[in-house]
Protein backbone atom coordinates (compact mmCIF):
# COMPACT_ATOMS: atom_id res chain seq x y z
CA UNK A 1 0.00 0.00 0.00
CA UNK A 2 1.47 3.45 -0.97
CA UNK A 3 1.55 5.48 2.39
CA UNK A 4 1.97 9.31 2.34
CA UNK A 5 4.75 11.13 4.76
CA UNK A 6 5.93 14.24 4.32
CA UNK A 7 4.60 15.33 0.96
CA UNK A 8 6.48 12.08 -0.50
CA UNK A 9 5.20 9.01 -2.39
CA UNK A 10 6.32 6.14 -1.27
CA UNK A 11 5.50 2.55 -2.02
CA UNK A 12 5.76 -0.59 0.08
CA UNK A 13 8.55 -2.74 -0.81
CA UNK A 14 6.95 -5.69 -0.99
CA UNK A 15 4.17 -4.41 -3.51
CA UNK A 16 4.87 -5.51 -7.10
CA UNK A 17 5.16 -2.58 -9.93
CA UNK A 18 4.91 -3.04 -13.08
CA UNK A 19 8.11 -2.47 -13.85
CA UNK A 20 10.94 -4.70 -13.49
CA UNK A 21 14.00 -5.69 -15.03
CA UNK A 22 14.27 -8.83 -16.95
CA UNK A 23 17.55 -10.20 -16.35
CA UNK A 24 18.65 -12.66 -18.87
CA UNK A 25 18.72 -16.15 -17.76
CA UNK A 26 16.37 -15.27 -14.98
CA UNK A 27 12.89 -15.82 -14.57
CA UNK A 28 11.03 -12.55 -16.45
CA UNK A 29 13.46 -13.46 -19.84
CA UNK A 30 11.48 -15.38 -22.75
CA UNK A 31 14.51 -16.65 -24.50
CA UNK A 32 17.34 -18.32 -22.86
CA UNK A 33 20.64 -17.06 -24.07
CA UNK A 34 23.13 -19.98 -25.50
CA UNK A 35 26.99 -19.48 -26.15
CA UNK A 36 27.21 -17.21 -29.45
CA UNK A 37 23.84 -16.35 -29.23
CA UNK A 38 22.11 -12.94 -28.75
CA UNK A 39 17.79 -12.54 -28.47
CA UNK A 40 15.96 -10.48 -31.78
CA UNK A 41 14.44 -7.30 -30.04
CA UNK A 42 12.36 -7.15 -33.12
CA UNK A 43 11.17 -10.62 -33.94
CA UNK A 44 11.80 -12.31 -30.73
CA UNK A 45 14.42 -14.56 -31.94
CA UNK A 46 17.30 -16.26 -30.85
CA UNK A 47 20.42 -15.09 -33.14
CA UNK A 48 23.58 -16.47 -34.25
CA UNK A 49 26.20 -14.83 -36.28
CA UNK A 50 26.76 -15.83 -39.85
CA UNK A 51 30.71 -15.37 -38.97
CA UNK A 52 31.20 -11.94 -41.27
CA UNK A 53 29.51 -9.18 -39.14
CA UNK A 54 28.87 -7.36 -42.25
CA UNK A 55 26.56 -9.59 -43.66
CA UNK A 56 25.10 -10.12 -40.52
CA UNK A 57 24.00 -6.29 -40.32
CA UNK A 58 22.90 -6.69 -43.81
CA UNK A 59 20.78 -9.57 -42.92
CA UNK A 60 19.23 -7.67 -39.65
CA UNK A 61 21.26 -8.24 -37.59
CA UNK A 62 22.10 -12.49 -37.98
CA UNK A 63 20.50 -15.44 -38.45
CA UNK A 64 17.59 -16.83 -36.55
CA UNK A 65 18.32 -20.03 -35.08
CA UNK A 66 15.76 -23.10 -36.74
CA UNK A 67 16.57 -21.36 -40.02
CA UNK A 68 18.37 -22.21 -43.62
CA UNK A 69 20.59 -20.10 -45.27
CA UNK A 70 21.04 -20.94 -49.45
CA UNK A 71 24.61 -19.33 -50.63
CA UNK A 72 24.33 -19.15 -54.27
CA UNK A 73 28.02 -19.84 -55.38
CA UNK A 74 30.02 -17.80 -57.85
CA UNK A 75 31.71 -18.81 -60.96
CA UNK A 76 34.34 -20.25 -59.96
CA UNK A 77 32.67 -20.98 -56.37
CA UNK A 78 36.06 -19.63 -54.35
CA UNK A 79 34.17 -16.78 -52.26
CA UNK A 80 31.08 -18.80 -51.53
CA UNK A 81 33.49 -21.39 -50.16
CA UNK A 82 34.58 -18.65 -47.87
CA UNK A 83 31.29 -17.88 -46.24
CA UNK A 84 30.60 -21.15 -45.66
CA UNK A 85 34.18 -21.25 -43.37
CA UNK A 86 32.90 -17.95 -42.19
CA UNK A 87 30.16 -20.00 -40.77
CA UNK A 88 32.00 -22.76 -39.11
CA UNK A 89 34.74 -20.80 -37.91
CA UNK A 90 32.37 -19.07 -36.02
CA UNK A 91 30.71 -21.78 -34.07
CA UNK A 92 34.06 -23.07 -33.04
CA UNK A 93 35.04 -19.85 -31.56
CA UNK A 94 31.79 -19.77 -29.71
CA UNK A 95 31.81 -23.48 -28.34
CA UNK A 96 28.63 -24.68 -30.55
CA UNK A 97 28.84 -28.19 -32.36
CA UNK A 98 29.71 -28.29 -35.71
CA UNK A 99 27.86 -31.10 -38.73
CA UNK A 100 29.68 -30.87 -41.85
CA UNK A 101 28.42 -32.71 -45.43
CA UNK A 102 30.07 -32.68 -48.26
CA UNK A 103 30.64 -34.71 -51.56
CA UNK A 104 33.95 -32.96 -52.59
CA UNK A 105 36.08 -32.72 -49.54
CA UNK A 106 36.50 -34.72 -46.75
CA UNK A 107 35.43 -32.96 -42.96
CA UNK A 108 38.26 -33.13 -41.62
CA UNK A 109 39.99 -31.55 -44.43
CA UNK A 110 37.58 -28.35 -44.07
CA UNK A 111 37.92 -28.06 -40.04
CA UNK A 112 41.83 -27.74 -40.61
CA UNK A 113 41.26 -24.86 -43.35
CA UNK A 114 38.94 -22.70 -41.36
CA UNK A 115 40.39 -19.21 -40.79
CA UNK A 116 41.55 -18.37 -37.08
CA UNK A 117 39.86 -15.44 -35.35
CA UNK A 118 41.01 -12.08 -34.77
CA UNK A 119 40.36 -11.26 -31.19
CA UNK A 120 41.42 -8.47 -30.85
CA UNK A 121 41.14 -6.45 -34.41
CA UNK A 122 42.99 -2.98 -33.39
CA UNK A 123 46.18 -4.96 -32.39
CA UNK A 124 46.22 -7.40 -35.48
CA UNK A 125 45.49 -4.23 -37.48
CA UNK A 126 47.93 -2.36 -36.43
CA UNK A 127 50.28 -5.45 -36.61
CA UNK A 128 48.82 -5.81 -40.15
CA UNK A 129 49.96 -2.13 -41.16
CA UNK A 130 53.46 -2.28 -39.32
CA UNK A 131 54.11 -5.79 -41.64
CA UNK A 132 53.06 -4.03 -44.63
CA UNK A 133 55.58 -1.30 -43.64
CA UNK A 134 58.65 -3.38 -42.87
CA UNK A 135 57.72 -5.23 -46.10
CA UNK A 136 58.33 -1.89 -48.10
CA UNK A 137 61.45 -1.05 -46.51
CA UNK A 138 62.92 -4.39 -47.03
CA UNK A 139 62.10 -3.96 -50.89
CA UNK A 140 63.23 -0.23 -51.25
CA UNK A 141 66.54 -0.91 -49.01
CA UNK A 142 65.52 2.42 -47.75
CA UNK A 143 65.76 3.53 -44.12
CA UNK A 144 61.96 4.40 -43.31
CA UNK A 145 60.92 7.38 -42.31
CA UNK A 146 57.60 7.24 -41.84
CA UNK A 147 55.22 4.97 -39.44
CA UNK A 148 57.82 5.61 -36.65
CA UNK A 149 55.50 4.66 -34.11
CA UNK A 150 55.30 1.02 -34.93
CA UNK A 151 59.33 0.65 -33.76
CA UNK A 152 59.57 0.51 -30.75
CA UNK A 153 56.13 -1.27 -30.09
CA UNK A 154 57.08 -5.23 -29.14
CA UNK A 155 54.75 -8.20 -31.20
CA UNK A 156 52.06 -9.33 -29.20
CA UNK A 157 51.33 -12.66 -28.93
CA UNK A 158 47.42 -13.18 -29.04
CA UNK A 159 46.17 -16.69 -27.12
CA UNK A 160 43.05 -18.25 -28.80
CA UNK A 161 40.31 -18.89 -26.40
CA UNK A 162 36.63 -20.01 -27.10
CA UNK A 163 34.55 -16.75 -26.77
CA UNK A 164 31.08 -16.27 -26.59
CA UNK A 165 31.45 -13.02 -28.29
CA UNK A 166 28.49 -12.56 -31.01
CA UNK A 167 30.34 -12.06 -34.36
CA UNK A 168 34.29 -12.31 -34.70
CA UNK A 169 36.74 -11.31 -37.74
CA UNK A 170 38.81 -14.23 -39.17
CA UNK A 171 42.17 -14.45 -40.25
CA UNK A 172 42.48 -15.43 -43.79
CA UNK A 173 46.48 -16.31 -43.47
CA UNK A 174 46.47 -18.55 -40.90
CA UNK A 175 44.57 -21.63 -40.01
CA UNK A 176 42.44 -22.46 -37.16
CA UNK A 177 44.01 -23.43 -33.80
CA UNK A 178 43.99 -27.15 -33.59
CA UNK A 179 43.32 -26.55 -29.78
CA UNK A 180 39.66 -25.31 -30.55
CA UNK A 181 38.96 -27.79 -33.12
CA UNK A 182 39.38 -30.42 -30.26
CA UNK A 183 37.51 -28.66 -27.83
CA UNK A 184 33.96 -28.82 -29.62
CA UNK A 185 32.50 -31.97 -31.07
CA UNK A 186 31.69 -32.01 -34.08
CA UNK A 187 29.90 -34.77 -36.88
CA UNK A 188 30.89 -34.67 -40.58
CA UNK A 189 29.19 -36.52 -43.54
CA UNK A 190 31.20 -37.26 -46.56
CA UNK A 191 29.40 -38.71 -49.40
CA UNK A 192 31.87 -41.40 -50.78
CA UNK A 193 32.42 -42.53 -47.64
CA UNK A 194 28.54 -42.99 -47.01
CA UNK A 195 28.15 -45.10 -50.47
CA UNK A 196 31.19 -47.69 -50.05
CA UNK A 197 29.66 -48.31 -46.20
CA UNK A 198 26.33 -48.91 -48.27
CA UNK A 199 27.36 -50.73 -51.58
CA UNK A 200 24.19 -52.70 -52.06
CA UNK A 201 22.67 -49.05 -53.07
CA UNK A 202 22.49 -48.06 -56.27
CA UNK A 203 24.63 -45.59 -56.60
CA UNK A 204 22.74 -43.53 -59.32
CA UNK A 205 19.66 -43.42 -57.46
CA UNK A 206 19.61 -39.60 -56.50
CA UNK A 207 17.49 -40.15 -53.59
CA UNK A 208 19.50 -42.08 -51.53
CA UNK A 209 22.37 -40.16 -51.26
CA UNK A 210 19.66 -37.31 -49.87
CA UNK A 211 17.99 -39.91 -47.79
CA UNK A 212 20.94 -40.81 -45.88
CA UNK A 213 22.26 -37.13 -45.40
CA UNK A 214 18.59 -36.63 -44.07
CA UNK A 215 18.67 -39.33 -41.58
CA UNK A 216 22.24 -38.84 -40.61
CA UNK A 217 21.33 -34.87 -39.17
CA UNK A 218 17.95 -36.70 -37.64
CA UNK A 219 20.03 -38.44 -36.04
CA UNK A 220 22.35 -36.26 -34.32
CA UNK A 221 19.63 -34.12 -33.16
CA UNK A 222 17.84 -36.20 -31.90
CA UNK A 223 20.77 -38.30 -30.28
CA UNK A 224 22.94 -35.03 -28.75
CA UNK A 225 19.65 -33.10 -27.21
CA UNK A 226 19.38 -30.16 -29.61
CA UNK A 227 15.70 -30.64 -30.50
CA UNK A 228 15.19 -29.87 -26.72
CA UNK A 229 13.86 -33.23 -25.71
CA UNK A 230 16.76 -33.97 -23.06
CA UNK A 231 18.05 -30.55 -21.72
CA UNK A 232 18.22 -32.19 -18.01
CA UNK A 233 20.67 -34.51 -19.17
CA UNK A 234 23.37 -32.00 -21.21
CA UNK A 235 23.79 -28.32 -21.21
CA UNK A 236 21.43 -26.80 -24.31
CA UNK A 237 23.66 -25.37 -27.48
CA UNK A 238 23.69 -24.82 -30.59
CA UNK A 239 24.39 -27.03 -34.26
CA UNK A 240 25.39 -25.73 -36.92
CA UNK A 241 24.82 -27.55 -39.88
CA UNK A 242 26.79 -26.38 -43.28
CA UNK A 243 26.17 -28.61 -46.21
CA UNK A 244 28.35 -27.80 -49.11
CA UNK A 245 27.85 -27.93 -53.13
CA UNK A 246 24.39 -29.30 -52.88
CA UNK A 247 22.85 -30.22 -55.85
CA UNK A 248 26.08 -30.40 -58.18
CA UNK A 249 26.83 -33.77 -60.14
CA UNK A 250 29.20 -34.70 -57.25
CA UNK A 251 25.69 -35.53 -55.08
CA UNK A 252 24.71 -37.42 -58.18
CA UNK A 253 22.25 -34.99 -58.86
CA UNK A 254 21.38 -34.31 -62.22
CA UNK A 255 19.79 -30.76 -62.29
CA UNK A 256 23.34 -28.93 -62.90
CA UNK A 257 23.43 -31.20 -66.79
CA UNK A 258 19.97 -31.53 -67.64
CA UNK A 259 17.26 -29.44 -68.34
CA UNK A 260 14.89 -32.23 -67.34
CA UNK A 261 16.27 -34.07 -64.62
CA UNK A 262 15.41 -37.90 -64.04
CA UNK A 263 14.62 -37.12 -59.95
CA UNK A 264 13.09 -33.29 -60.13
CA UNK A 265 11.47 -33.24 -56.98
CA UNK A 266 14.58 -35.10 -54.96
CA UNK A 267 16.13 -31.94 -53.86
CA UNK A 268 12.77 -30.01 -53.39
CA UNK A 269 11.66 -32.53 -51.25
CA UNK A 270 15.04 -32.71 -49.08
CA UNK A 271 14.85 -29.15 -47.92
CA UNK A 272 11.20 -29.25 -47.33
CA UNK A 273 12.03 -32.13 -44.58
CA UNK A 274 14.77 -30.46 -43.62
CA UNK A 275 13.34 -27.12 -42.89
CA UNK A 276 10.88 -28.82 -40.98
CA UNK A 277 13.48 -30.55 -38.63
CA UNK A 278 15.18 -27.20 -38.34
CA UNK A 279 12.02 -25.48 -37.26
CA UNK A 280 11.64 -27.79 -34.10
CA UNK A 281 15.70 -28.12 -32.75
CA UNK A 282 18.48 -25.58 -31.46
CA UNK A 283 20.03 -25.76 -34.76
CA UNK A 284 20.84 -23.60 -38.16
CA UNK A 285 21.87 -24.53 -41.56
CA UNK A 286 24.35 -23.03 -43.91
CA UNK A 287 23.78 -24.63 -48.17
CA UNK A 288 25.68 -23.69 -50.87
CA UNK A 289 24.71 -24.70 -54.54
CA UNK A 290 25.76 -24.05 -57.74
CA UNK A 291 22.79 -21.75 -59.28
CA UNK A 292 24.67 -20.93 -62.00
CA UNK A 293 24.88 -24.54 -63.29
CA UNK A 294 21.27 -25.30 -62.89
CA UNK A 295 19.51 -25.85 -66.14
CA UNK A 296 15.99 -25.64 -65.03
CA UNK A 297 14.65 -22.51 -63.40
CA UNK A 298 11.76 -23.43 -61.93
CA UNK A 299 14.18 -25.37 -59.95
CA UNK A 300 15.67 -22.96 -58.58
CA UNK A 301 12.59 -20.86 -58.02
CA UNK A 302 11.28 -23.63 -55.96
CA UNK A 303 14.99 -24.04 -53.88
CA UNK A 304 14.37 -20.48 -52.90
CA UNK A 305 11.30 -20.36 -52.05
CA UNK A 306 12.04 -23.58 -49.07
CA UNK A 307 14.97 -21.32 -48.15
CA UNK A 308 14.79 -18.42 -45.06
CA UNK A 309 17.64 -16.85 -46.44
CA UNK A 310 19.12 -16.17 -50.25
CA UNK A 311 22.63 -15.01 -50.93
CA UNK A 312 23.92 -14.71 -54.50
CA UNK A 313 27.26 -14.21 -54.76
CA UNK A 314 28.43 -12.78 -58.40
CA UNK A 315 32.35 -12.63 -58.60
CA UNK A 316 34.54 -10.75 -60.55
CA UNK A 317 36.99 -13.06 -62.24
CA UNK A 318 36.07 -13.73 -65.70
CA UNK A 319 34.10 -11.40 -66.78
CA UNK A 320 33.88 -7.55 -68.07
CA UNK A 321 33.57 -6.28 -64.89
CA UNK A 322 37.39 -7.71 -63.56
CA UNK A 323 38.71 -5.03 -65.54
CA UNK A 324 35.80 -2.26 -65.39
CA UNK A 325 37.41 0.91 -63.37
CA UNK A 326 34.03 1.21 -61.74
CA UNK A 327 34.65 -2.00 -59.79
CA UNK A 328 38.38 -1.62 -59.64
CA UNK A 329 38.01 -2.05 -55.05
CA UNK A 330 35.98 -4.76 -55.34
CA UNK A 331 35.71 -8.47 -56.20
CA UNK A 332 32.12 -8.97 -56.66
CA UNK A 333 28.56 -8.45 -55.98
CA UNK A 334 25.90 -9.86 -53.53
CA UNK A 335 22.59 -10.00 -54.05
CA UNK A 336 19.61 -10.44 -51.34
CA UNK A 337 17.18 -12.17 -52.70
CA UNK A 338 15.49 -13.32 -49.84
CA UNK A 339 15.26 -12.60 -45.81
CA UNK A 340 12.72 -14.61 -43.39
CA UNK A 341 10.09 -12.55 -42.00
CA UNK A 342 9.97 -14.34 -38.49
CA UNK A 343 7.10 -13.34 -35.94
CA UNK A 344 6.50 -9.81 -37.97
CA UNK A 345 4.71 -9.00 -41.30
CA UNK A 346 7.32 -7.39 -43.09
CA UNK A 347 11.20 -8.56 -43.44
CA UNK A 348 13.65 -6.93 -40.68
CA UNK A 349 16.24 -6.33 -43.57
CA UNK A 350 18.95 -3.00 -43.80
CA UNK A 351 17.99 -0.12 -46.50
CA UNK A 352 21.48 -0.91 -48.31
CA UNK A 353 20.45 -2.50 -51.53
CA UNK A 354 23.85 -2.31 -54.14
CA UNK A 355 26.37 -4.45 -52.12
CA UNK A 356 29.60 -5.60 -52.79
CA UNK A 357 32.17 -7.48 -51.29
CA UNK A 358 36.17 -7.82 -51.03
CA UNK A 359 38.94 -10.10 -50.24
CA UNK A 360 41.46 -8.09 -48.45
CA UNK A 361 44.69 -9.52 -47.82
CA UNK A 362 43.29 -11.19 -44.31
CA UNK A 363 39.69 -10.09 -44.08
CA UNK A 364 36.44 -10.50 -46.08
CA UNK A 365 34.35 -7.24 -46.05
CA UNK A 366 30.40 -7.00 -47.59
CA UNK A 367 30.18 -3.00 -47.59
CA UNK A 368 28.07 -0.79 -49.32
CA UNK A 369 28.81 -0.03 -53.46
CA UNK A 370 30.00 3.48 -54.01
CA UNK A 371 31.27 4.35 -57.42
CA UNK A 372 33.84 6.59 -58.20
CA UNK A 373 33.44 10.13 -58.68
CA UNK A 374 34.67 11.93 -61.88
CA UNK A 375 36.72 14.32 -60.40
CA UNK A 376 39.90 14.76 -62.82
CA UNK A 377 39.41 17.52 -65.55
CA UNK A 378 42.47 16.09 -67.28
CA UNK A 379 40.82 13.13 -67.89
CA UNK A 380 40.39 12.88 -71.74
CA UNK A 381 36.63 12.33 -73.24
CA UNK A 382 37.16 9.51 -74.63
CA UNK A 383 37.70 8.02 -70.72
CA UNK A 384 34.42 9.98 -69.57
CA UNK A 385 32.76 8.08 -72.33
CA UNK A 386 33.89 4.89 -71.60
CA UNK A 387 33.37 5.48 -68.06
CA UNK A 388 29.74 6.27 -68.50
CA UNK A 389 29.31 3.08 -70.72
CA UNK A 390 30.26 1.09 -68.27
CA UNK A 391 27.93 2.21 -65.64
CA UNK A 392 25.32 0.68 -67.83
CA UNK A 393 26.79 -2.69 -66.53
CA UNK A 394 25.57 -1.95 -62.75
CA UNK A 395 22.74 -3.83 -61.28
CA UNK A 396 19.55 -2.97 -61.32
CA UNK A 397 19.71 -1.56 -57.23
CA UNK A 398 22.27 0.57 -58.45
CA UNK A 399 19.63 2.53 -61.62
CA UNK A 400 18.08 4.79 -59.31
CA UNK A 401 21.50 7.07 -59.69
CA UNK A 402 20.88 8.88 -62.86
CA UNK A 403 23.69 9.38 -65.39
CA UNK A 404 23.31 10.97 -68.45
CA UNK A 405 25.51 12.41 -70.82
CA UNK A 406 26.24 15.43 -69.03
CA UNK A 407 28.28 14.67 -66.06
CA UNK A 408 29.02 16.86 -62.71
CA UNK A 409 32.24 18.01 -61.71
CA UNK A 410 32.86 18.67 -58.27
Amino acid sequence: MAALTTGELTLDEKAPTSFQRKVPGGGGSRLAILPGTRPSVRRGQLLLSSGIPSLDCVLGGGLAVGTLLLIEEDTYGIYSNLLFKHFLAEGIVCGQNLYIASAKDEPADILKELPSPFLNISVNAMEEEKEAVMKGKQDSQEPMKIAWRYQNIPKLEVTQITSSKFGHYFDLSKPLALELIQNIGWHGFFLPEEKALCPDTNSCNLASGYRSLLHSIQKIIYQEGFDGSIPQKKQRNILRIGIQSLGSILWGDDICCNENPQNIHSLTRFLYALRGLLRTSLSACIITIPSHLIQNKAIMERVTNLSDTVVGLESFNGSERETNPLYKDYHGLIHIHRVPSLNSLNCNVSDMKDLAFKLKRKLFVIEQLHLPPDLSDTVSRTSKQDLAESTKLLSSGCSAMAIGKKHLDF
